[in-house]
């Protein structure tokens, strides 16, 4: 008799279950992201991590998926991503280098086109959308619980001689890594508990208590970068869900604000973390070396796009220009400690703002292709916003946080390919592939 393959039925509950579920490869994927950074490098400062090798998995899928047409693809997603793919192409073959530009292009068509086309194929319904938030939770809490440790066992990146700086698992090479990940942990537990106080007591202490491990955890990664960020998409998730609700939770938030400043001498921790926050009212008048650089680098990225408006120097091209055009007040590069990796010197190879990033290396074309991706986004979100369910005050929460962190940050390390799995969920639900 010839043997026949097992029908169907017959395969593995967790075969069936990932064919109808492909959003848990994504969720594998976020996992991903928590893993150590190896030292693999492609190019120029280019690493190739955990996340970018599920990233690349997810494409496949996604494509095989579309191709056998299990999946279709919304019709907005040609009008979001369509023109960034075109800007990037024509400022890569414009590049005052086309060669170094080439593993730039593929990078960002990686970050900002196939893998957030990828999540919007695979994330499909209510239950898709669940499974890859709880997975964001699920790897918040572990970087936020690995983080307190580090701060409280002296574990950390080294700041002010101290290793008291929460950096999770990625290190200090990768210093805002932990705090960008349990950032949009918080956000999406956020909108997540905004519905669980009326579902009862239980369910509203679970999420308060979850929203203070997460909290405790950002203030000890000492990031003034996500700090801002997370304030403004969490204010703004707050005030559009209810405006006295609001106002209530601004004012105990100011109250313990007003406890850690006048307590805070207690402890090495508490007291960086006062310490910390008061640079952020000195960041204009009296920045200190860290912010000064950040200006120094938005100045040369500004300089760069006034001498090439149109199509920028070319993706990857910013450190080829950057001495030429900042000031001799720019230091030669930022430094790590940690207990595990030890001291390094890391070269300064990106303006620190993604905005500024596109405009120098890919000028007005890449620019424009850029913010056609934002726009149709937040387009999509705002026409939606009649459904004010869970899911869409969580895409809101996430997609303010990356705007934002934009304006002094880019992507880099392994967020990249977190950051592009959000764009995706975002995606998912701005273009209705999601409802409520």
């Amino acid at each position: 008799m010839t043997a026949h393959a097992p029908p169907f039925a017959a395969r593995p509950e967790g075969a069936r279950r990932l064919v109808r579920r492909p959003s848990w490869l994504v969720a594998v994927a976020v996992f991903s992201v928590g893993t150590p950074p190896g030292a693999e490098v492609v190019g120029d400062g280019m690493e190739v991590t955990a996340g970018d090798v599920a990233s690349v998995v997810l494409v496949f899928v996604a494509t095989f998926l579309l191709v056998a047409g299990r999946v279709e693809m919304p019709r907005a997603a040609l009008l979001a991503f369509g023109p960034l793919v075109a800007g990037l192409g024509i400022s890569t073959v414009c590049s005052a280098d086309i060669a170094s530009s080439l593993p730039g292009f593929v990078r960002d068509v990686q970050i900002f086109v196939l893998v957030p086309l990828a999540v919007l194929l695979l994330v499909r319904d209510r239950r898709d959308f669940a499974i890859v938030c709880s997975s964001v939770l699920v790897l918040g809490f572990w970087e936020a619980g690995y983080g307190i440790w580090q701060s409280v066992t002296g574990n950390g990146a080294s700041m002010g001689g101290a290793y008291i700086r929460a950096v999770g698992t990625f290190g200090a090479g990768n210093v805002m890594g932990m705090s960008v990940v349990v950032g949009l942990a918080f956000l999406t537990l956020t909108a997540f508990a905004l519905f669980a106080l009326r579902r009862g007591f239980i369910a509203a202490i679970a999420a308060l208590g979850g929203l203070g491990v997460l909290g405790i955890a950002l203030a000890f990664s000492l990031s003034r970068g996500t700090w801002i960020a997370l304030g403004v998409a969490a204010v703004l998730t707050l005030v559009l869900f209810d405006r006295w609700t609001a106002v209530k939770v601004l004012a105990c938030c100011a109250s313990l604000l007003l406890v850690l400043v006048v307590g805070g001498g207690v402890g090495g921790g508490s007291q960086a973390i006062v310490e910390r926050s008061k640079t952020l009212v000195g960041s204009v008048s009296d920045p200190d070396q860290s912010v000064d650089d950040r200006y120094s680098l938005w100045a040369a990225a500004v300089r760069i796009w006034e001498d090439n408006p149109g199509t920028g120097v070319g993706v990857k091209n910013f450190p080829a220009f950057r001495d030429a055009y900042a000031g001799i007040e720019l230091s030669s590069g930022s430094e790590t400690d940690d207990p595990v990796h030890g001291y390094s010197r890391q070269p300064l190879l990106s303006p620190h703002s993604e905005y500024l990033l596109f405009l120098s290396e890919q000028g007005v074309v890449g620019f424009a292709g850029f913010a056609a991706l934002i726009g149709v986004l937040v387009a999509g979100l705002w026409r939606r916003r009649g459904a004010r369910g869970p899911f869409w005050f969580a895409s809101v929460g996430l997609m303010t946080f990356l705007l934002v962190n934009f304006l002094y940050a880019d992507l880099g390390g392994p967020t990249c390919a977190l950051a592009a799995i959000v764009l995706g969920v975002v995606a998912s639900r701005a273009f209705g592939a999601v409802r409520e």
